[in-house]
């Protein structure tokens, strides 16, 4: 017997073969339903590695499929999870009660662009590269840049609120889409936000949807908010002496008056880690890099480089480089993009946390994750977007090694009880999902976090879409 999130669901695999395939066969075409385990298989799978099978498999290609599905489900309590293109990395997108999965992959469609009113609709199984590039075509871009951005779905960057380096500037998923149309947990198709940049009739349910993971409507079709591309960029290598610089340097940059749109941040172990799978010249002293973007008319462009730089100042500066060629431009940004894929080769396993603490407390994050690397003797690597505070932190441990197995989970709460203490959050762009559930507490108060459980409950009462996630084990509110 499944146990969804609220309610005990009835279903059985039998059942969901026998009755439940064959009226799914009549809502989407009967090649579009799988029921194979080897074929369902892949469909288990996110980027965090875990994996839990679902018993079928369906394709939608319309939100009035959706729907039905999603009614379906509920009429049978059968536990339902919409699944993109399987890149986040908490398992918000796996189906850990087995059930139904409803992929979105080939609602990829963009269904129009508006650039007189800097807007464009798409469905939920479009590329965000996809996106990109028919925005580049009219002169415009969507904020949301994640280094998956070639792989991901609108849909899973709507679902955990997914940024990337230029929301340092830009802002995230939720500042960057006007409106949704979505289905219920109750099988209803519901429309929300507006076609205008401002509109203020009823509650937001637009932001309240974009990062609920899935838990409380499958999100179908987005109205998205485009930018115009900017005149010129300039990007910018700052090599430091060590982290503490680094970090001093960060604190006043974003304190003047010019925002970069995009400040990366690598210490000395990821710089190390990835000069094999970089063409970028990174100095061999450097004990923490900073890669800055400005952006902006080409007549105030130079100013505004000047004026990141003078920032940048102290004394352990070692060198400051600019990308002047495309190609040395590409390279960079290909630096710090190899480093997730680079750190699975580095070590058996790994706890990847993207937290975020205010940006003048780097400093005191980044030296709090020194001594816990050496309490806990767990390898800590450190990047991300230290424009915004959000530190992409990287526990590397071997499973086969009985003392680092052992020192993994307490390291990591050690971790999390450090950026609450600086007044951080448990995540800034990959979610709670599966993997951080249970520390979710923490950080939420109860009355909070039980007004959130009747939120969703209104929006799924039967407790299908996606269970066991992002809600502590067995929480009844």
């Amino acid at each position: 017997m499944l146990d969804c999130l609220f309610g005990k669901p009835q279903t059985t695999q039998a059942m969901i073969q026998e009755s439940v395939i064959d009226q799914l066969k009549t809502i989407v075409r009967k090649k579009d339903v799988l029921t194979d385990a080897s074929e369902c298989w892949t469909y288990g799978y996110d980027n965090s590695r875990k994996h839990h099978a679902p018993d079928a498999v369906v394709f939608a290609t319309t939100m009035e499929q959706v729907a039905g599905i999603v009614r379906l489900c509920k009429q049978t309590r059968i536990p339902l999870v919409a699944h993109g293109l399987g890149s986040g990395t908490t398992g918000g997108a796996i189906p850990v009660h087995g059930g139904l999965v409803v992929s979105l992959e080939r609602m990829d469609r963009i269904i129009d662009i508006d650039p007189d009113n800097r807007v464009m609709r798409v469905e939920a199984g479009v590329t965000n590269q996809a996106v990109q590039d028919a925005a580049n075509k009219h002169g415009f871009f969507w904020a949301p840049d994640p280094t998956s951005a070639e792989y991901c779905s609108v849909g899973g960057n709507l679902a955990m609120n997914a940024a990337g380096p230029r929301a340092v500037k830009y802002g995230t998923t939720r500042e960057n889409v006007l409106g949704l149309k979505a289905v219920t947990g109750n099988g209803d198709i519901i429309q929300t936000g507006v076609y205008t940049t401002k509109g203020v009739v009823g509650y937001d349910l637009t932001r309240l949807l974009i990062g609920s993971e899935g838990t409380m409507a499958i999100i179908c079709e987005a109205t998205l908010k485009l930018l115009p591309l900017p005149e010129k960029k300039i990007t910018l290598q700052l090599a430091y002496d060590n982290v503490a610089h680094a970090t001093e340097a960060i604190s006043h940059i974003m304190a003047q008056a010019i925002t970069p749109c995009a400040l990366e941040f690598m210490d000395s172990a990821s710089i190390n880690m990835i000069r094999e799978y970089s063409t970028a010249d990174l100095p061999d002293n450097a004990g923490a890099i900073l890669i800055i973007e400005v952006d902006g008319s080409e007549t105030m462009l130079g100013q505004a480089r000047d004026q990141v730089l003078q920032a940048a100042q102290n004394s352990g500066l070692l060198e400051s480089k600019t990308a002047d060629t495309p190609e040395a431009v590409k390279a960079l940004w290909q630096t710090r993009k190899a480093l997730s894929p680079a750190l699975r080769k580095v070590a058996p396993n790994k706890l990847n946390e993207d937290v975020v603490v205010p940006v003048s407390r780097i400093p005191e994050l980044i030296a709090g994750l020194d001594d816990i690397s050496r309490k806990f003797a767990i390898p800590i690597v450190n990047f991300g977007h230290a424009g915004n505070g959000n530190i992409h932190v990287n526990l590397l441990y071997d499973s086969q090694d009985t003392g680092q197995k052992k020192a993994a989970l307490p390291c990591l709460d050690a971790v999390f009880d450090l950026v609450l203490k600086l007044d951080g959050t448990l995540s800034g762009e990959h979610g709670i999902g599966r993997e951080k559930r249970n520390y979710i507490n923490r950080e939420i108060d109860p009355a909070t976090l039980a007004l959130m459980y009747r939120i969703k409950q209104q929006f799924d009462p039967n407790g299908i879409l996606n269970p066991g996630k992002l809600f502590p084990d067995g929480y009844t509110g």
